[in-house]
């Protein structure tokens, strides 16, 4: 995919995962665009070498949910470490 994509896909799971995860994060469109980019590359480090399903490979639901779950795990790491 290319750079412009990325953006795309990592705002639409940060967005996602913004809205999943209870309480009230930090952050504007930037901290979201970077989230969902990190939740990306961290989803699909655990779907293809923890689960070994596969990995982000384009915009397809299962690259989705990854980055999704990925962008999850790294909003509440964020969370953790902000103190929010």
């Amino acid at each position: 995919m290319g750079i412009i994509s990325w953006l795309v896909f990592g705002l639409i799971a940060g967005a996602l995962a913004k809205v999943i995860m209870p309480g009230k994060q930090g952050g504007g469109i930037i901290v979201t665009i970077i989230l969902g980019i990190i939740g990306a590359f961290v989803g699909g480090f655990i779907g293809s070498n923890i689960f070994g399903t596969g990995d982000i490979d384009g915009f397809n639901m299962g690259s989705m949910a990854l980055a999704v779950v990925g962008a999850l795990i790294v909003l509440f790491i964020y969370g953790k470490v902000s103190g929010k």
